[in-house]
């Protein structure tokens, strides 16, 4: 015996993993042709999908021609066992197939391709490319060139309506940027394979991300391809082409303009969306939004939606309470105020566009406003209206904004009816789902109402709505509703739908097909014959044992089944199994001494309608009668028949021991298949007991956390009604207080005013009480006056110095102390005594503000002689001149020699006092200022004092230091 023939003798799983590569290699040869005629019931398509790890191997085989003839045999083993294999087997053999297939010879490398070509096919792309994907960051440029050049030969196969494109073109910059020219090259491939399917869509996703040179030469590349037709793909997955044939089954695209079109929109619509992390904008909208909203000024309602629009102006945001800020925006489109309506607009765009599905729930309330607002004239305005509409119309569907286009299409406005006609337009463009019938006809009725409006444009934006629906339903659907049009109108909807460029394409739904009536009882039929073929044969094979002679030991296991039953009389005979005439041997046979005397019952037990003599002679040999008992055999049954030759086949065994070898038919020793099979079931049911109390402890646990929940649902409405109450009594401490600061505060203002009262009752008061000071010291001038002149006209007077009493001396205000020279000194002291004191003072107070120049020009000549003697009391006269004693000649010779002339009052007036001298006449308010001028002179004289003082002691310390 040879070497391969000891190899063949060995199963294939032994020959898979064998050491010798030419046994593994025989294996995999040998597994392709028995899978090439193999169904997916066989043993051994399921023995090679539970043993699904034998595939790992046997793709990465280190051996050139064995890993060659093991990628053939896995796609025979693929298409035998269909989408099930590939489920199983595909996370164990892709690794393998890119690293060790695509690289291989070109043999291996084509197999390989059809491998994973094959895998997509039976199930979906996305594992598979999921798969792909990490092997174009691998350390070896040459697995990143067969993984880029796999990854093109999928897109130009299936197409990228099939294959997700997104994924792949995220990563385009990566290999674009790699040091080796091959990885460089094809990824130039792919992406001109992918530019075929999606053109200028996927630029923003990858675009920005290249180098200016790569961005020249794809855009050299691109230019052949923009004027080649749409591509379509060549293969289709299997539950697609299961579709296919079931619509040319039921008859679809019966109609011409559909099978042309039947291609077009079979496939999903590509979603080249950019993804964006969703942003919590709450935090950044203005808290006081609403009552800024409410403002009378324009300007501040305009800053309040521009600090919103800047808070939502984002791609993507998390879904929050809207409802406010959708009403005021809802409310602003009634603003009389365009750049409050436009930034509106603009804000709405942004929160559609961000919440997309979520948005849902505020179409109601901004949609129907924002058409209304289409009677503004400026472009601007509807420009800003129409993009925010567009985007409510992507965040919802045709449906749900039909109701709000249908009464604006109707408005008396012709701006609101052309607006909402053309947003109506862009919508049906744009939409991915054809609308249904009862939609189609309400849009067909509210656009044939526009054909007749005296505005040329209402009309070509009608007859462009029943273009758009026509293009999107077609002629089936849409020439019942044309029909009583003129030509002229039909051929101008038929160039709208000519040129309409639309996303979405209306197909029938395929009847249900016709459910069989045995339908349920063959497949169950045939479920037991996969799992059990053995049992399934003997059940087959039952109704042929009813003649005598071939009885075999195969219908053994039925006849126990009899033994259950004593009495066969009680079931109808007409309902009886064909085999439930061997039922009688072993009721009756129980006893064989009797056996004779038991054909009355056994008439009895036998159905009349049964004639057991035909199928006894068929050449059995089998007489009808045994010899010499006369017993006719017609119409008796089983009665009839022999007793000898039956005895020797009915089972003598006692009814336990006919059970137990029943349950020994039925346990017989199960296949590999069946014992994988029943180990898996039994995994699965320990699955799902663990899974079913991990659910229960899962409800538990959750049931537990409610009650928590609850329970601090509980204690914070607890808190916050507490809460509440504090705020409540906290307000009423509040405006109580502000009450009683009112008070208070008014209370302050009475007390100033009646400080201020005050102040102006003292100052009256001084200024009265100097205007008497005042008084009293012009009376006592003119009684001094009028004493002088009487001393005068006494006889023996001589005035000082020769002249003339009425002369007044140079320094004298008062004037006439000559007349008081013979006055003697008690009697002037009387006089004088109160009256000096005060002049002196008065005269101190009103030279202090003065220079010390003035005060000393001011003041009287001092006495020539020191014999001269000063008053009493020691002051000064009125006018500022010395009232000296005239008992000594000096001193009438000093007063004499004083310059003749007038002095100056403190009020600025010149005084004569006597005979031609000018008397002072001061204003009472000029005198009350000269008090106070006073007081201040005083008091910064004794600060100037204080501070000398208080640097002399600084001084003094100083030194002593």
């Amino acid at each position: 015996m040879s070497e391969e023939d000891e190899f063949r003798l060995l199963p294939l799983p032994d020959q898979f993993a064998h050491k010798n590569w030419k046994a593994r290699k025989n294996g995999y040869e040998t597994a392709t042709k028995d899978f090439k005629t193999a169904q997916l019931s066989d043993q051994i398509v399921r023995d090679f999908i539970y043993e699904s790890s034998l595939w790992k191997a046997a793709v990465a085989d280190s051996n050139v021609a064995a890993q060659q003839e093991a990628l053939n045999a896995y796609n025979a083993f693929l298409e035998a066992a269909g989408a099930e294999g590939a489920k199983k087997t595909r996370g164990h053999t892709i690794q393998g197939v890119v690293e060790k297939g695509l690289m291989g010879r070109p043999a291996a490398k084509a197999s390989a391709l059809e491998t994973l070509m094959l895998l997509i096919e039976l199930d979906k792309a996305d594992p598979v490319i999921e798969e792909l994907l990490p092997f174009l960051a691998h350390k070896q440029p040459k697995v990143i060139a067969a993984a880029l050049a796999a990854l093109t030969s999928v897109y130009h196969a299936y197409g990228c309506k099939t294959v997700e494109p997104k994924p792949v073109i995220k990563l385009l910059p990566k290999v674009f940027g790699h040091a080796d020219k091959n990885v460089r090259a094809e990824a130039q491939s792919l992406t001109v394979e992918l530019y075929r399917w999606l053109r200028e869509a996927m630029k923003p996703l990858f675009w920005g991300e290249l180098k200016d040179v790569q961005q020249k030469d794809l855009e050299k590349l691109f230019e052949p391809i923009r004027a080649e037709p749409q591509p379509k793909p060549e293969r289709l997955l299997r539950s697609q082409q299961a579709a296919v044939e079931e619509a040319a089954a039921s008859g679809v695209g019966a109609d011409g303009d559909m099978e042309g079109e039947a291609d077009e929109g079979d496939a999903p619509e590509i979603d080249l969306e950019p993804e964006y992390e969703a942003v919590d904008v709450f935090a950044k909208v203005p808290k006081d939004f609403s009552d800024r909203l409410a403002s009378t000024k324009w300007k501040d309602r305009k800053e309040a939606l521009d600090e919103l629009f800047t808070a939502v102006n984002v791609p993507a945001m998390q879904d929050g309470p809207f409802d406010e800020v959708i009403r005021g925006c809802a409310k602003s489109m009634k603003d009389a105020n365009i750049a409050v309506v436009t930034v509106a607009a603009n804000c709405v765009e942004c929160i559609a566009k961000g919440l997309r599905k979520s948005f849902t729930k505020y179409r109601g309330t901004i949609l129907g406003p924002m058409l209304e607002r289409f009677k503004e004239k400026k472009q601007t305005v509807t420009d800003a209206i129409a993009a925010a509409c567009d985007a409510v119309f992507l965040a919802t569907n045709l449906a749900e904004i039909q109701s709000d286009v249908l009464e604006n299409m109707t408005n008396k406005n012709p701006q609101v009816k052309e607006h909402t006609t053309k947003f109506l337009i862009r919508s049906l463009k744009s939409a991915r789902d054809a609308p249904t019938i009862e939609q189609t006809k309400e849009l067909a009725e509210g656009a044939k109402k526009l054909l007749t409006e005296s505005v040329a444009t209402l009309r070509d934006a009608g007859a462009e709505v029943l273009g758009v629906l026509w293009r999107i339903m077609g002629d089936r659907n849409m020439l019942n509703h044309l029909e009583g049009l003129d030509d002229l109108r039909k051929n101008k909807i038929k160039e709208f739908s000519d040129a309409a460029e639309v996303r979405a394409k209306w197909k029938p739904k395929a009847a249900p097909p016709p459910k069989p009536a045995a339908a349920a009882p063959a497949a169950s039929a045939g479920k037991k014959t996969t799992r059990r073929p053995a049992p399934g044969t003997v059940k087959k094979a039952a109704p042929t044992a009813r003649a005598p002679s071939p009885l075999s030991e195969d219908v053994a296991p039925l006849q126990p089944r009899s033994s259950s039953r004593p009495a066969p009389s009680k079931a109808p005979a007409g309902l009886r199994p064909p085999g439930a005439g061997l039922r009688a041997p072993g009721s009756g046979l129980a006893k064989p001494g009797v056996g004779l005397k038991a054909p009355s019952a056994g008439a009895t037990a036998a159905s009349p309608k049964r004639q057991p003599a035909a199928p006894l002679d068929d050449g059995g040999g089998t007489p009808a009668a045994a010899p010499g008992t006369g017993l006719a055999a017609p119409n008796r049954g089983l009665a009839g028949r022999p007793l000898a030759k039956p005895l020797g086949l009915a089972p003598t065994s006692p009814p336990s021991q006919q059970a137990s070898q029943r349950q020994d038919s039925y346990s017989a020793p199960l296949s590999s298949v069946e014992k994988q099979e029943l180990s898996d079931l039994r995994a699965e049911v320990d699955l799902l007991r663990s899974q079913t109390s991990d659910l229960r402890t899962d409800k538990l646990r959750l049931g537990s956390r409610v009650m928590e929940l609850e329970n601090q649902e509980a204690q914070y409405i607890e808190n916050h009604t507490r809460d509440m109450l504090q705020i409540k009594a906290k307000e009423t401490q509040l405006v109580r207080a502000r009450a009683d600061a009112e008070e208070a505060e008014e209370r302050g203002n009475s007390l100033g005013k009646e400080i201020e009262r005050l102040k102006r009752e003292m100052g009256r008061l001084n200024s009265q009480r100097v205007r008497g000071e005042e008084g009293v010291g012009r009376g006592e001038t003119e009684l001094v006056n009028g004493d002088s002149h009487a001393m005068a006209s006494r006889p023996g007077y001589r005035g000082g110095g020769g002249r003339s009493h009425d002369t007044p001396r140079s320094g004298e205000v008062g004037g006439g102390e000559e007349g008081k020279e013979n006055i003697p000194d008690d009697a002037d002291a009387d006089h004088d005594d109160g009256y000096a004191t005060q002049r002196q003072n008065g005269e101190t107070k009103h030279n202090a503000h003065l220079p010390r120049t003035q005060q000393q020009t001011s003041m009287p000549p001092p006495p020539s002689h020191a014999h001269r003697r000063p008053l009493s009391n020691g002051s000064s006269a009125a006018g500022g001149g010395v009232r000296w004693n005239p008992a000594s000649r000096d001193g009438e010779a000093g007063a004499g020699r004083a310059t003749s002339g007038s002095s100056t009052t403190a009020g600025g007036n010149k005084v004569a006092v006597g005979g031609g001298m000018e008397k002072s006449v001061g204003a009472a308010g000029q005198q009350s200022e000269g008090v106070e001028s006073w007081r201040r002179a005083a008091e910064v004289t004794q600060n100037l004092k204080a501070r000398i003082e208080m640097m002399k002691a600084r001084q003094n310390i100083g030194r002593g230091q």
